[in-house]
């Protein structure tokens, strides 16, 4: 009866085992989680108990999480230098050594390369050595367990607890033993119709495309770097016209408190100069906001801590020209062919083909050959030797020291199993149809990109030539009002109007000059030709021949 309440009694126990930890998650759905935390902040597995926590940590109230102590943001990058002027080349340097996804395509495509080697290995024969060593005892005095089935399913069990007892007892006449067997196995798979050259290729265009995309995240991050760089120097540039402008406005505001003064001008003239002058100084609060914000997304951008601050070098007075970069059809077909995420969609192709003829080969038989060599020594009756994974060995008697080998080749043919190699033949077809969609879709899709770059460089360049005329003509202006105000014949109205007409002039010529320096970098990482050397038109030169 003990037996029985002991057995029930584990048996619950063991049964609320998996449901306790539900003790550990959320007890409503509207209530804050309680973690269990360690001293420095770190969560742990378990509930949270008053007892296990740090009597100095105080955990924040509601939805809000400790802090983890071991949790620090990155210091500012040591190699930068505080007072250097980074270029684009510098800088694009730094991104590809600090930013993650430049480690993460190059870890990427060492495993493709492992892959490849893993497949070949399967050209070459497993050779598995195993010791095993034990102890026998046997009873000779032939006396069985034996359970009588009448009576209650209780007095079953305890009748059967008590002939096991009685029978481990009773050991007269019995014989012991030990044993050991050092065996070395060897596997080998001859011949099987191409599957294993067909898995190779299949891990061979993997590792093509793996490498195609290491290329092509270096390239998205160069191009990445480089937008942002213009940004932050258009930012710079626009801070700077702001400034000149807001010199310009109290120019005016100057002038128009000399004539109150004097008794020639009004205070409503007054009163607007003074608002000009207002409004720039705000226009240059806003301009210094935002080069922080796009310092911050240049540093995130190049992979360095948001907390690092460098100086970069001025890109104006660059000439702008895209006489050069007119896209022919024949630029089109070659900036498509060398992109790498439509190279990696290709690759990705014949891999899933190759995956299809190594599918195809699982319905034909293979030719193998098998063996061990085994030493044995001791007095074990084993029916056989375990083996480790697939492994195993044939029955051996370990009755007595002796060196047996074994050698046998045979084909296996499947036959029957369920379906599955047909599913898995569907599957991999169904892979390769997707491939070969995914492959057209990526041709399209590069394509607009081109034409569309293209398009943005050609309006980026247009919208400059004709912000500058917007200048030269802005500037007549304010010089003709300043001076027919300053004289007494014009109105402060007029200088005002022709004041920020300039000021818009010039910042609207600055942002498409670097809009149009984007535009290109756009157009060099849509077409595969963008490079951490030499500008955009040289490199579409070089497509060209």
């Amino acid at each position: 009866m003990r037996a029985w309440t002991f057995a029930a009694s584990l048996t619950l126990l063991l049964s609320g085992c998996a449901t306790d930890a539900l003790q550990t998650a959320p007890a409503r759905p509207d209530q804050p989680w309680k973690p269990h935390v360690a001293a420095n902040g770190v969560l742990l597995p378990g509930r949270a108990t008053p007892e296990k926590m740090s009597p100095g940590l105080r955990l924040p109230a509601g939805f809000e999480l400790p802090a983890n102590q071991e949790l620090r943001p990155r210091p500012p990058a040591s190699e930068v230098r505080p007072d250097h002027d980074y270029d684009l080349l510098e800088l694009i340097d730094l991104a590809e050594t600090s930013n993650p996804t430049t480690r993460r395509a190059w870890d990427a495509a060492r495993d493709a390369a492992l892959a490849v080697g893993i497949a070949r290995s399967s050209y070459l024969p497993t050779l598995t050595a195993s010791v095993v060593g034990g102890y026998t005892s046997s009873n000779q005095n032939g006396n069985s367990v034996r359970i009588n089935g009448a009576g209650s399913l209780e007095s079953q069990i305890n009748a059967g607890l008590k002939a096991i007892s009685d029978h481990l007892n009773n050991r007269s006449g019995g014989q012991s033993g030990t044993g050991e067997v050092q065996t070395l196995g060897i596997q080998w798979l001859l011949f099987d119709f191409g599957n294993r050259e067909a898995r190779i290729n299949a891990a061979q265009q993997a590792q093509i495309a793996s490498n195609v995309l290491f290329n092509g995240a270096h390239q998205k991050v160069i191009y990445e770097v480089s937008i942002a760089f213009y940004r932050h120097a258009a930012a710079v540039a626009r801070l700077a016209l702001e400034r000149a402008a807001l010199a310009d406005s109290r120019k005016v505001e100057a002038a128009a408190e000399e004539r109150l003064r004097h008794g020639h001008g009004t205070v409503q003239d007054a009163a607007q100069a003074r608002q000009m002058t207002a409004q720039g100084a705000l226009r240059v609060v806003q301009g210094e906001g935002e080069i922080e914000d796009s310092n911050l997304a240049f540093m995130t951008t190049a992979g360095l801590s948001p907390l690092t601050h460098l100086r970069t070098a001025s890109v104006s007075g660059r000439p702008l020209n895209d006489g050069d970069l007119r896209l022919t059809d024949r630029l089109v077909r070659q900036a498509v062919a060398r992109r790498p995420d439509v190279l990696a969609a290709y690759a990705n192709v014949r891999a899933a083909t190759a995956n299809v003829q190594a599918a195809h080969s699982d319905f034909l038989p293979k030719v193998f050959v098998t063996g061990n060599v085994a030493y044995s020594t001791g007095n074990l009756a084993l029916s056989s030797v375990p083996g480790i994974g697939q492994n195993s060995s044939p029955t051996l008697n370990l009755s007595s020291d002796r060196f047996s080998s074994l050698i046998l080749g045979g084909i296996t043919v499947p036959v029957f199993d369920g379906g599955l190699r047909s599913a898995l033949l569907k599957q991999a077809e169904n892979r390769a149809d997707a491939a070969h969609a995914t492959l057209r879709q990526t041709i399209d899709e590069s394509v607009r990109q081109v034409v569309a770059a293209q398009n943005a460089l050609h309006t980026a360049y247009t919208a400059f030539a004709t912000a500058s005329a917007l200048v030269a003509a802005s500037e007549t202006s304010f010089q003709a009002a300043w001076s027919a105000y300053r004289s007494g014949a014009g109105s402060v109205t007029q200088a005002t109007i022709a004041a920020n007409g300039l000021a818009q002039a010039r910042i609207s010529q600055s942002d498409a000059y670097h809009a149009a320096l984007a535009a290109a970098a756009s157009l060099a990482f849509a077409t595969g030709a963008i490079g951490t050397t030499g500008d955009v038109s040289a490199r579409f030169n070089d497509m060209e021949e």
